[in-house]
């Protein structure tokens, strides 16, 4: 039985998980300075505050997905810029910020997971990771966003374990 009655059980699956990833990757910045949340502390470019920034990004553009229908194709001459952007903070950006950014997104993915038709049906946008012609209902966006979450959460208690010892579990 759901615990909340109005939701029906996959719906209260899906915040739960949802809640529960989250929270092991928010729970990896806990305690860090602005140059930790920086600090690369494996040999790929990943960092804690990039982490955060792009999984809020990831998951706005899932959210808009699911409300809009497929955004631009992807174009192999556009610069990768903004996209690389994602996995760093910069200049102007600090970790409260990019918290903070990613609590607005996950307000709003939560009610739309209470809200929207889990069955409502989109074409994916053209890019050669997609099969041609291939779409995605809302719940399997919502699904790809727990995996988005979950092995981004993975790679910072990595970040942070290397960083100073913290682990999220054990």
């Amino acid at each position: 039985m759901s615990p909340n009655p109005t939701l029906s059980q996959e719906r209260a699956d899906l915040l739960e998980t949802l809640a529960a990833h989250r929270y092991f990757l928010i729970s990896a910045t806990e305690g860090i300075t602005e140059e930790q949340a920086r600090l690369r502390t494996t040999v790929s470019e990943l960092t804690l505050g990039g982490l955060i920034k792009h999984v809020a990004a990831g998951e706005e553009m899932w959210t808009d997905f699911i409300v809009n229908g497929p955004g631009r194709d992807w174009d192999p001459a556009e610069p990768m810029d903004e996209w690389e952007n994602q996995f760093r903070l910069g200049e102007d950006e600090t970790l409260a910020g990019a918290l903070a950014y990613y609590a607005d997104i996950a307000r709003a993915t939560d009610e739309l997971v209470r809200t929207v038709d889990l069955d409502r049906s989109w074409p994916l946008p053209k890019a050669p990771w997609y099969t041609p012609g291939a779409t995605r209902t809302a719940r399997r966006a919502f699904m790809h966003i727990v995996a988005e979450i979950a092995q981004h959460a993975g790679h910072a208690d990595i970040i942070r374990e290397t960083l100073d010892g913290k682990k999220s579990m054990g």
